[in-house]
């Protein structure tokens, strides 16, 4: 359902990621990014790669470009900008947001003033909660959808969609049908556990879930946030994988076992919390609570 509104830095993966922070912040903990690129991944479509923040993705269309997710600062936005600008000169229509970590949408005021931003409606109550300045605020999406929405572009139909809470409860699948091609966000990781954000209401089980209804769509490309190119074959690894742990834990936990040593187990050593900062959770100790909360 499509609704319409008028109106941070970027964590180490493995200290887990906020929705959104200051300039300042961001300056705190920036670190020398590798140069951007675009990498062709078909025809019309280009994984961003390198620069500040999380990969993103620009696809070229015959009238107008749309980019999906806004990296980290607003100078690496910038930089995708002028790359695109290199393989089109046409404008930019519309930035689809694949969530609300501040890798994928601290760069949106690079963006031209007055842009359709697309976000699911969960996404957006994250960045009303975060965009606390002027400046960001003007960033808000304008567009918003609970399970579906389509995008037609020069003819080609994009299809945005939201099948459950995952890395958080506002996760969006770009799928470009005729491309054969899948943009993720946050919910793929290879040769490495996946990061779901329990304080953005996202679940383990839920990213089995998700991830198996991407499997059902008829794609032969996976991009996503923090790693290369994917298979149909890298998502049925991850989801083995999860489930191997979810299944291993359930039973670590009907022996009796603590938390504790269930972390043990798995080589879990905390890390302290941070000032303004949730505490990083291990997947071993989400999943836990998610087998141990009451419903």
């Amino acid at each position: 359902m499509k609704k319409l509104f008028t109106s941070l830095a970027f964590l180490a993966l493995t200290a887990g990621l906020l929705t959104a922070s200051s300039p300042a912040q961001q300056a705190q903990a920036r670190q020398e990014p590798p140069p951007l690129r675009l990498e062709k991944i078909s025809e019309r479509i280009y994984e961003v790669k390198g620069g500040s923040g999380a990969n993103a993705g620009v696809f070229l269309g015959r009238q107008k470009t749309l980019v999906i997710d806004a990296k980290m600062s607003e100078e690496s936005a910038m930089q995708m900008i002028e790359e695109a600008k290199k393989l089109s000169p046409n404008p930019i229509g519309a930035v689809v947001l694949t969530h609300s970590d501040g890798d994928h949408v601290n760069g949106l005021p690079a963006l031209p003033a007055g842009i359709e931003i697309i976000a699911h409606d969960n996404t957006r109550q994250h960045l009303d909660e975060a965009f606390k300045e002027e400046k960001l605020r003007a960033y808000l999406p304008q567009t918003t959808f609970a399970e579906k929405y389509e995008l037609k572009l020069d003819g080609e139909t994009v299809q945005l969609l939201h099948f459950g809470p995952a890395h958080t409860n506002g996760d969006v699948v770009v799928y470009f049908p005729e491309e054969k091609v899948v943009f993720l966000g946050d919910l793929f990781f290879k040769g490495r556990d996946p990061l779901v954000h329990r304080h953005k209401n996202g679940n383990s089980f839920g990213l089995v879930k998700v991830l198996k209804a991407v499997l059902e769509l008829d794609a032969e490309t996976f991009l996503s946030g923090h790693a290369d190119k994917a298979s149909r074959g890298d998502i049925i690894e991850l989801i083995q994988s999860l489930e191997e742990k979810q299944a291993r834990i359930k039973g670590l936990i009907e022996e009796g076992k603590s938390l504790d040593e269930i972390k043990k187990v798995f080589n879990v050593e905390d890390r302290p919390a941070q000032p303004g900062r949730p505490r990083w959770l291990s997947l071993p100790e989400i999943i836990y609570l998610e087998l141990t909360e009451k419903k």
